[in-house]
């Protein structure tokens, strides 16, 4: 089930080099909204709506957070909207993440603006969590102050070394599962570091769940847009990250 409104942009931040943070009043998608879901934004000037990944969801304030990063012209003029402006706003879209028992174990793992997604997800486990998060370099780290604030552990990595620890998230990962075995391992971000993740947690016999981040049209399952090669109940076949995902079991995705 989904909403769409004109909703008010009541606060906005910008957090890194060409990164957004947007905080909408918007209480009926809230009420719906759920971890890992998306929600799908109409830009003036532009046929296409711009998905964007839920962030945050406040249903006592009636709110959700957004926060996403200037890729193109869409982004950019979406960035440009001012606190007290509304948006067009379609959502909650997609299937989200399963959130286990608060005090099951977790690991979520975010790579660069696939890390906003892993907020809500972290949010829901609190101190029994831990949030790796990656990102090129210093410049692009985003949202550690609110894993922490949230009571999550934190691991940053920067491929370049100028924040957190050297190296990548699949090398703070393969650490963590050696010093602690997670009941559920949660990531978004870029297909490779997907592939890596699963392989990490098939080879620990750990349960995984991964958002993809292929680019939509429609958002809704009408266009091919979106279409990745899945494995379900041994038959292979092309489904649409948008209406059967965004959010899918490791083992269910075709590398």
């Amino acid at each position: 089930m989904y909403t769409q409104g004109m909703y008010e942009i009541i606060d906005k931040e910008q957090t890194a080099e060409g990164t957004f943070d947007l905080t909408l009043s918007c209480k009926d998608l809230s009420e719906l909204a759920r971890a890992g879901q998306f929600v799908h934004i109409s830009v003036p000037g532009f046929f296409l709506r711009r998905p964007i990944s839920i962030c945050d969801i406040d249903k006592d304030k009636g709110t959700i957070r957004i926060v996403f990063q200037i890729k193109g012209k869409g982004t950019d003029t979406l960035s440009k909207f001012k606190i007290g402006e509304k948006l067009d706003v379609l959502g909650p879209l997609g299937f989200g993440f399963e959130l286990l028992e608060k005090d099951k174990k977790a690991i979520t793992v975010g790579g660069g603006i696939g890390t906003p997604p892993m907020l809500a997800v972290a949010k829901h486990y609190g101190e029994n969590v831990k949030a790796i998060s990656g990102f090129r370099t210093k410049d692009l780290v985003i949202l550690q102050d609110d894993f922490k604030a949230q009571g999550n552990r934190t691991i940053l990595c920067t491929d370049d070394g100028t924040a957190g620890e050297k190296g990548f998230v699949t090398d703070a990962l393969n650490k963590c599962v050696k010093e602690e075995k997670p009941d559920i391992i949660y990531a978004c971000g870029p297909m490779v570091m997907l592939k890596a993740v699963s392989k990490i947690a098939l080879d620990n016999d750990i349960r995984c769940q991964i958002s993809l981040e292929e680019r939509m049209a429609c958002g809704v399952g009408a266009c091919l847009g979106c279409a990745v090669k899945l494995n379900m109940n041994g038959r292979e076949f092309y489904g649409h990250v948008c209406k059967i995902g965004p959010v899918f079991d490791a083992k269910e995705v075709v590398f």
